[in-house]
């Protein structure tokens, strides 16, 4: 999925395509001239961009804008489907990157176009069904799994030590005393850089590595015993909070 990618919008204004991945692959940096809808079917695919990784789960997608420079990885085996679309079909398309829950309709509508032809008569039902996307596209319900990525190279530093030991029990307080800063500092320069607090980074963090490796397979107590959870119960709990059911279930999904 590079930009040398015959994609041609003269004839619709979206162009769907189906790709299995293996676990391990990656595609490299690249960018689109289009912007693009990733949804996965099954496994993992974690989205890099410079300004932080985007996570996405089975049956949820993620929105690239046109022009943002990105690579993937895959964890699991993935069943992708993917919408090219044309940044000018509409004016009110989403402009940032972000994770985004896709609605039982557009699942059904991404499944049917990938049988549309590319020439279609004015008023016909493909023109209907392309239409649909576009509208479903726009009312598309934005996810907390993403993982900014600051700028200033204390807090990169910071993000880092959180990253390579999740199963410590972080807090503000200790970071803070490793910066050599006064917490108010330190949750002031989070926010202006991140937009939200250095407690919901590292939960997201820790969310976000636990979605990894449930979809290779590991247990639920080993993962969550693993990022530093006290019990399976507890941790159990979080996950059902951020996504609405617990992990036994999650990877079960069609």
């Amino acid at each position: 999925m590079s930009t040398t990618l015959p994609i041609n919008f003269e004839t619709r204004p979206v162009i769907p395509l189906a790709h299995d991945y293996s676990h391990g692959e990656r595609e490299p940096w690249h960018q689109h001239r289009c912007a693009q809808l990733l949804y996965s079917l099954s496994g993992v695919v974690s989205v890099h961009t410079a300004q932080g990784c985007w996570i996405i789960p089975p049956s949820r997608g993620v929105w690239l804008p046109a022009g943002v420079v990105h690579e993937l990885t895959i964890t699991g085996q993935v069943a992708a489907r993917t919408l090219f679309v044309d940044p000018f079909a509409r004016a009110d398309l989403p402009t940032e990157c972000q994770v985004v829950q896709v609605s039982p309709l557009l699942r059904e509508l991404i499944i049917v176009a990938l049988d549309l032809p590319d020439h279609y008569a004015a008023n016909s039902r493909a023109e209907r069904v392309y239409e649909l996307i576009l509208d479903e596209i726009r009312g598309m319900s934005v996810l907390p799994f993403n993982l900014p990525e600051p700028v200033a190279s204390e807090l990169k530093k910071l993000c880092m030590l959180v990253r390579n030991d999740l199963a410590k029990p972080w807090t503000t307080s200790e970071a803070a005393t490793l910066l050599n800063l006064s917490e108010r500092t330190l949750l002031r320069h989070f926010r202006q850089e991140i937009g939200f607090s250095f407690s919901e980074w590292v939960r997201r963090a820790k969310l976000m590595e636990a979605m990894k490796r449930l979809a290779l397979g590991q247990s639920v107590l080993r993962v969550a015993l693993d990022l530093g959870y006290e019990s399976q119960s507890a941790f159990s709990t979080m996950f059902r909070r951020r996504l609405g059911m617990p992990p036994s279930h999650y990877f079960y999904l069609s």
